[in-house]
């Protein structure tokens, strides 16, 4: 029988907490449905209010899958040392932006696609569904190993 003493505990956070770590990251990833299979990309996102904005393409395998498609979006942040971090998921419905006058004002935001676009537009996912963990350190733990013992 395993002991959890000395290993890492989980825990849940609150939707408030979630929205302050999605508000101070600036890379993420994108979870959506390609040819009827799961696939997750990385990409640069800001927020509008209670919506995450991803500048992309015209074409580009994103827009095309998030064009009304409910999605999933997640970000995190881990400490290899201490084996700590926490991690937040949004899933909602998605839209494309592609009027250009809407565009520009969305390029007042500063998100940048990861490569430059001949005809750029955004993804907009309404979040609907925002969860959270965070892996905190076992009590009296400083830090442990970066793998396991006999891993």
């Amino acid at each position: 029988m395993r002991s959890d003493e000395g290993w890492n505990r989980l825990e849940a956070i609150g939707e408030a907490e979630c929205r302050r770590l999605l508000a101070g990251a600036v890379i993420g990833r994108l979870a959506y449905t390609e040819g009827a299979l799961p696939a997750i990309q990385p990409v640069h996102f800001t927020l509008l209010g209670d919506r995450i904005v991803i500048p992309t393409r015209e074409g580009s395998k994103v827009a095309a899958a998030s064009r009304g498609a409910v999605v999933a979006f997640e970000v995190d942040d881990f400490d290899t040392t201490s084996r700590t971090g926490w991690n937040v998921t949004v899933v909602g419905p998605s839209h494309v932006v592609t009027r250009p006058d809407e565009v520009a004002d969305l390029d007042l935001l500063g998100a940048r696609a990861w490569a430059p676009a001949d005809v750029p537009c955004y993804i907009v996912i309404e979040t609907t569904l925002v969860r959270g963990r965070r892996l905190l350190p076992a009590p009296g733990v400083v830090g442990l190993p970066a793998t396991a013992p006999g891993a």
